[in-house]
């Protein structure tokens, strides 16, 4: 008599908040989380444009830019990855390595004003090419091979900058050990290298195109991107980066990869990162907006979910909004 079948147990634990939370198996913490921020090349340093794709986001001139940082790393904010967007573009992506470039500028500002925080930078051309593909382009198509030296110095003149990490985005095959060796012969060994390993042609990075400004002109990036259809594709570009001499690899985007996020942290045992993308950003809050969804509620079960599916990093636009709620 009173006897409870095993599965009573956990019921039992569920019903006491306070025991519920000793036995969670998951959670997002502060130090999870990474703000991305798009600094704009302005002739206003305080200038904040706003992206109607995106609410709630901005470009950055980089004074205002400063002033931000300065409200919120109070929140416990510990590290943000950078987009630039030039004033001038071409078909050489010249700013994206220029000793004054807009990134250039903005890493030496950030981190002479705030040692502590981990600033880590996105290494591709698109925003910086005048026809916003991710290299070099000749008779209409990207150059993979020849793209590889300008990723190389574009990442060393971040680095030399203040960077502490770098994170090439571009999808070019070889750039990671590219990359790994200009830095490593400039004295750089010791930075680390975190790769968009597994980046899925994608329909979800629409608002982010529309904020960084580098949507192609003609074309899409299918030849140099993943198709979504392939999971065990991922395990093999995981694996040759971490041959090439990656730190961290990543999935993007995130949500709709996590049967690819679980499978990877199935195999590796690196450390992994998702990117919670632009689109699904926008979705939650056009759904919010409406009023259809508890925006905290679903931001918070989608960032635990890309926890739970085996990230260490997550990259999010909602970082600056939960690490407010984390700290309330």
């Amino acid at each position: 008599m009173g006897y409870k079948p095993a599965f009573y147990r956990g019921r039992r634990l569920r019903r006491d908040y306070g025991l519920r939370e000793l036995v969670r198996e998951t959670d997002v913490r502060p130090q999870d989380l990474i703000q991305p921020y798009f600094v704009r090349e302005h002739e206003d340093p305080d200038y904040q444009g706003s992206i109607p794709s995106m609410p709630g986001q901005k470009q950055f001139g980089l004074q205002a830019l400063e002033d931000h940082l300065r409200q919120v790393l109070p929140l416990g904010l510990r590290g943000i990855i950078l987009f630039g967007i030039p004033q001038y573009k071409d078909e050489r992506a010249t700013q994206a390595y220029a000793e004054d470039g807009i990134i250039q500028q903005a890493l030496r500002k950030i981190k002479a004003d705030f040692p502590d925080l981990v600033l880590i930078t996105d290494v591709c051309l698109c925003e910086y090419m005048s026809h916003g593909h991710c290299g070099l382009v000749e008779n209409g198509r990207v150059m993979n091979d020849s793209t590889l030296e300008l990723l190389a110095l574009t990442a060393l003149s971040h680095v030399q900058a203040g960077a502490d990490m770098v994170a090439p985005s571009d999808m070019m095959d070889g750039r990671v050990g590219a990359i790994r060796q200009v830095l490593d012969q400039n004295g750089f060994a010791d930075i680390p290298l975190m790769s968009y390993a597994v980046k899925y042609a994608s329909s979800f990075y629409g608002p982010f195109r529309d904020a960084a400004q580098s949507a192609p002109v003609f074309g899409d990036r299918k030849t140099y991107q993943m198709d979504p259809a392939n999971a065990n594709e991922a395990i093999r570009e995981v694996q040759a980066d971490i041959e090439e001499g990656a730190d961290i690899c990543m999935v993007k985007p995130a949500i709709p990869y996590l049967d690819v996020l679980a499978a990877l942290r199935r195999q590796v045992s690196f450390p992994l990162a998702a990117y919670h993308v632009s689109g699904e950003y926008s979705l939650i809050k056009a759904a919010a907006e409406k009023g259809w969804i508890d925006e905290q509620a679903v931001v918070h079960e989608s960032l635990l979910s890309i926890k739970r599916a085996g990230a260490d990093i997550i990259i999010s636009y909602f970082t600056e909004q939960v690490l407010e709620l984390l700290s309330s």
